[in-house]
């Protein structure tokens, strides 16, 4: 399962999709507005496309960017988490909250929501969901990304984690990030980065 990012649509993970069906994977692209509703309401949504699409296999794995990875840590975090969870890839993923939510979600949170609940306060949704994920989890941050710092992205329990050239808003359109999270699908691990000034 594929989840996009806040004021995103499916349409942005197309790369991903499509890179993921050549590689042999049955892909469920699924979308929600943030516009509406907060992270649980969202999550739940999400729960549901997932339960109905799904079909019969026993395995799922889980790549979100932004919004769309912290609504699959709330999944993951429920007391009847999805059946069969596989690998977790998250995508500019705000862990830890971010500075920019804090700034922008007054001005902001009439519009998108769920923003507010990405704070870097320790009462915001994303700080009070569990740190771990009981599975395995690759987390990929952008170098430039503008929204996300690379520190806001890390998780406590996470698997791999690598930094990528990309910004915030084209991260899942990247080819490298795109090849990390085949990678990291595949074999738990994401290959290892020259380190660069940026990667560092």
């Amino acid at each position: 399962m594929i989840l996009h990012g806040m004021g995103r649509t499916p349409w942005s993970m197309l790369p991903v999709e499509r890179a993921l069906d050549a590689a042999g994977y049955d892909v469920l692209n699924i979308g929600y507005s943030s516009y509406c509703c907060e992270i649980a309401a969202l999550g739940a949504e999400v729960r549901r496309e997932l339960d109905a699409g799904r079909g019969k296999h026993r395995t799922v794995h889980f790549v979100g960017h932004s919004l769309g990875a912290i609504l699959i840590r709330w999944m993951l975090a429920q007391e009847h988490p999805p059946r069969g969870v596989g690998r977790v890839v998250l995508m500019a993923p705000p862990n830890q909250g971010a500075q920019s939510a804090n700034r922008y979600a007054g001005v902001l949170g009439w519009l998108l929501e769920p923003i507010d609940e990405l704070r870097t306060d320790s009462t915001a949704t994303v700080r009070r969901l569990p740190p771990s994920l009981g599975v395995p989890v690759g987390i990929i941050a952008a170098a430039h990304d503008g929204k996300v710092m690379v520190a806001e992205t890390h998780l406590r329990g996470e698997t791999d984690h690598v930094v990528v050239d990309a910004n915030h808003a084209f991260v899942m359109r990247n080819d490298t990030a795109i090849a990390m999270t085949l990678a990291f699908l595949r074999d738990g691990r994401f290959p290892h980065l020259p380190e660069s000034p940026t990667t560092r």
